[in-house]
């Protein structure tokens, strides 16, 4: 854009330069007019000496005449130029103007009545030079004066060469790239450092190295204070994450502690309650089944607070996503055998994931009890592992009586539960009565870059599938 107009502006300053000079070569020719009225052609010396005053700053002027009877339109007379000429460089003088293409013109401003501009090169091709050509009519004849200038002399104009060759355009353009490199080394400076830094984060999140990385890493000195900002954040989030460890075992072991001995002290009490009481019995079943309840809330209350704090401090480490599938099944046999539920394991080898400590386990976990406490008697549960491309899915099929297709996408909400009343639990934790469980899949899922899905099967039971990226490294 600034281009374009300063070559706008020198276009027109070219233009007022032009004009210019041809005001002032028509000026000379009207100063020389009433001298040439009646003046005697032959009279060369006086002539060359009215040239001579008028050539000034390199502007060099020549006179031609053609007579009046000439029969040919392009005889012309050599008669002065100023500065002068020797007689000896008058023939040399005039085959340049004929290489030069001013000779032709001669006829034509005569002819015409007309002043045009010429503008031509040295032979060597070093300086342009602009020739205007004005005719004088006269009785006598028509005189022509050429008043030739070289180009450099006009201001600081591009008059005779392309704008961007210019000093100050071609100054320009090596400031600007100057700029432009300065520029793109700085763009490369900063997306190293900010490179840098996702390297140590992601150094960080897998454990590998200690505290303050950003700082012990960072080599640019305007990041400094950033770079312990960010080790700061670290510390702070170690420091929140066990918080959270403590503040979950402190309060488990608070109401743990209570609620046992309330359901120790039931005991007694329930032998010494008559048989035929089934007001207080009833009364007591109660109580007993509001301890269990409590009791399972703590539990997923305590593994929920963990879980949040494995989010934010457990390193990703490679994990064999299989093996952690075959234990689970394996340490929910005994449940299995006593609803009489079957459990067949399709997995796939090498299906490595990138996880934090405990996280795959609780979401294992916490899938398997949904379909085990769903699983009719004497049902199935399928659970298939694949690895393929550049991520790993887990399948769990189930014959239980799946979801409502309106509640779908609300299942993994949390304190969302559609559990049916006539839904027996026989699960290690009941966590998912508090609609906790599956929120916690879809939580610790997302955490590590996957996804987490529900469907209803054709034929009945619930399939739920969850996708991770596979490790590659």
């Amino acid at each position: 854009m600034l281009y374009g107009q300063f070559e706008s502006a020198d276009r027109q300053m070219r233009q007022l330069v032009s004009r210019a000079i041809e005001d002032r070569s028509q000026l000379i020719a009207d100063a020389l007019k009433p001298a040439l009225q009646d003046v005697d052609p032959t009279r060369q010396v006086g002539l060359a000496a009215d040239l001579g005053r008028h050539a000034s700053d390199g502007t060099v002027l020549k006179l031609m005449f053609h007579p009046s009877g000439e029969p040919d339109p392009d005889r012309f007379y050599f008669v002065a130029s100023g500065p002068s000429l020797q007689s000896a460089d008058v023939a040399a003088e005039i085959d340049q103007l004929r290489h030069r293409g001013v000779l032709q013109r001669l006829s034509e401003a005569c002819i015409w009545d007309v002043s045009n501009q010429i503008r031509y090169r040295q032979p060597d091709g070093s300086t342009e030079l602009l020739t205007s050509v004005i005719p004088i009519k006269t009785p006598a004849g028509c005189w022509v004066l050429t008043s030739t200038h070289t180009t450099s002399e006009f201001l600081n104009t591009s008059i005779g060469r392309p704008y961007w060759e210019t000093r100050e355009i071609r100054f320009a353009a090596a400031i600007y790239v100057v700029l432009a490199l300065m520029a793109l080394l700085v763009a490369i400076s900063i997306r190293l450092s900010l490179q840098r830094f996702r390297d140590v984060a992601a150094d960080i999140s897998q454990g590998r190295i200690g505290d303050y990385a950003f700082t012990q890493r960072n080599v640019v000195p305007e990041l400094s204070s950033v770079a312990r900002d960010f080790d700061k954040l670290v510390l702070e989030l170690a420091r929140v994450s066990q918080q959270i460890r403590q503040s979950a075992e402190d309060k488990a072991h608070s109401f743990k502690t209570p609620l046992a001995a309330i359901r120790s002290a039931l005991e007694p009490v329930r032998r010494a309650v008559p048989l035929d009481n089934m007001r207080a019995r009833r009364a007591l079943e109660i109580v007993d089944s509001s301890v269990g309840r409590l009791l399972d809330l703590v539990i997923a209350a305590q593994r929920l607070d963990i879980s949040t704090a494995e989010l934010i401090d457990a390193p990703r480490l490679p994990t064999d996503f299989t093996q952690l599938v075959a234990d689970a099944a394996l340490h929910f046999r005994e449940i299995l055998a006593a609803k009489d539920v079957r459990l067949i394991r399709r997995l796939d080898e090498d299906a490595i994931v990138r996880a934090g400590r405990g996280m795959l386990e609780v979401v294992l976990q916490n899938i398997l009890e949904n379909a085990i406490s769903f699983a009719p008697k004497g049902s199935t549960i399928v659970v298939s592992l694949m690895a393929a491309g550049g991520t790993v899915e887990l399948q769990v099929d189930d014959e239980g009586p799946g979801v409502p297709p309106d509640k779908l996408e609300h299942m993994f909400e949390r304190y969302f539960s559609s559990r049916p009343r006539d839904v027996a639990d026989t699960s290690a934790h009941a966590s998912g009565h508090a609609g906790l469980g599956l929120w916690i899949v879809k939580r610790n899922v997302e955490a590590l870059g996957g996804k987490v899905a529900a469907a209803n099967r054709i034929g009945g039971g619930l399939c739920v599938t969850i996708t991770l990226p596979r490790n590659r490294a």
